[in-house]
C-alpha cells in the first residue's frame, strides 16, 4: 500500500516574489525524482518566504530508504542555491540562508530514526557537495539538539534592519558555531541550513489587527512554553502587512496542544493589551491530508 511507509519533507526557502526562481525550482524535484511529490505549497509575499511540503514512498531496503525524498529536496536545495542571491533577500521572517530550514517527518510506518537518517545523509550532500554549512537538530543531532536554540546562537531572531526586516546576508563569513557538516565558513550569498527530523509540527499563525509589535511580541512570549505559556508551544511576533502583526507558533505537540487553543489563549492576552485578534490559520495540511493528496498524485501518474 502506497501510505505504509512514507516520509516528507518540509523545506523552507527565503523567497516568495520571483515567480520564475520558484517554478525552477519546482520543476527541478519534479523531472528528476516522479515518485516523489511536492503535497503543498504555502506562499507568504509579506514574509517573502514560501514553504514546500515534499512527500515520497520508501522502500524496506535501508540503503535505498531516502532516495527519491533525499534526491527531490536535494534538487530544491540546489536549484534555489543557483537562482536565488540571499544577499537581496529582504522579508519580516527571520531566515539564515536561502533555504532556511529543512525538516523531515516520518509518516504511515516509518519510524523516527529513518527520516533521522535521511535528514543526516542529506546533510552530508549538502555540505559536500553544494558547499553550505548545515546545522543538525533533533533525531538528526546525535545530542538531541533543538530547533530554537541553534537559532538563537546563530541570531536568526534579531532583526537586522528597521527593528522588524531582516535584509541582505550574513555580516560575516564566521560562524559561532560549528557546523555538522559543510564548510566552516559561511556564503553571504547562501547563508546557512538548519535541518532536523521530528514527530509531527503544525505551524500556526494567529493575525492580531494592530502594528504595535513591542505588544504582540508580548502576546507572543506568554503564549509560548519558554515565556511560561502553553506546553510544547514556540512563539514569535512578526509583522505581516500595514495593518496586522501575527504570532506565529510552532506546535511540537499538535495532537495535545492545537490550534484551537492557541487561538483562545492568543484572543484572552490580545484582550489585555486592548487588540483586536483575527481567524489564525495552518500553514501546511494536517497528516492525514498530506498522505491522501500524495496518494492521489501517485495514482493519477499510473493512468
Amino acid at each position: 500500500m502506497l501510505n505504509k511507509m512514507l516520509a516528507c519533507g518540509k523545506v523552507y526557502i527565503s523567497e516568495s516574489r520571483n515567480r520564475a526562481a520558484l517554478e525552477l525550482i519546482e520543476r527541478a524535484a519534479a523531472k528528476l525524482f516522479p515518485e516523489a511529490a511536492i503535497v503543498n505549497k504555502f506562499v507568504d509575499v509579506t514574509y517573502n518566504r514560501v514553504g514546500y511540503t515534499v512527500v515520497s514512498r520508501l522502500t524496506s531496503e535501508p540503503s535505498q530508504d531516502s532516495f527519491p525524498l533525499k534526491g527531490a529536496v536535494f534538487a530544491i536545495v540546489k536549484a534555489a542555491l543557483e537562482t536565488i542571491d540571499f544577499e537581496l533577500h529582504s522579508g519580516t521572517h527571520p531566515r539564515l540562508g536561502v533555504v532556511d530550514h529543512i525538516c523531515f517527518h516520518p509518516l504511515g510506518h516509518t519510524t523516527l530514526d529513518q527520516a533521522a537518517a535521511i535528514a543526516k545523509s542529506l546533510a552530508a550532500d549538502i555540505g559536500s557537495k553544494l558547499q553550505v554549512p548545515i546545522f543538525l537538530y533533533g533525531a538528526a543531532n546525535e545530542g538531541g539538539r533543538l530547533l530554537d536554540s541553534i537559532r538563537r546562537e546563530l541570531g536568526y531572531f534579531k532583526p537586522n534592519f528597521g527593528g522588524i526586516q531582516w535584509s541582505g546576508g550574513t555580516r560575516s563569513e564566521s560562524l559561532p558555531l560549528k557546523p555538522d557538516a559543510g564548510p566552516a565558513q559561511v556564503s553571504p550569498a547562501k547563508g546557512v541550513i538548519v535541518i532536523g527530523a521530528s514527530h509531527w509540527v503544525a505551524n500556526y499563525n494567529v493575525p492580531v489587527l494592530s502594528t504595535d509589535i513591542a505588544a504582540v511580541r508580548r502576546i507572543a512570549k506568554q503564549v509560548s512554553e519558554r515565556g511560561g505559556g502553553l506546553p510544547s508551544v514556540q512563539a514569535m511576533g512578526l509583522a505581516h502587512d500595514d495593518r496586522v502583526t501575527e504570532v506565529a507558533c510552532n506546535l511540537l505537540e499538535p495532537s495535545k496542544v492545537g490550534g484551537d487553543k492557541v487561538q483562545l489563549e492568543v484572543e484572552r492576552l490580545a484582550k489585555e493589551e486592548r487588540l483586536s485578534v483575527g481567524k489564525g490559520y495552518f500553514t501546511d495540511l494536517s497528516q492525514d491530508k498530506i498522505i491522501e493528496s500524495y496518494i492521489k498524485v501517485m495514482k493519477l501518474q499510473l493512468l
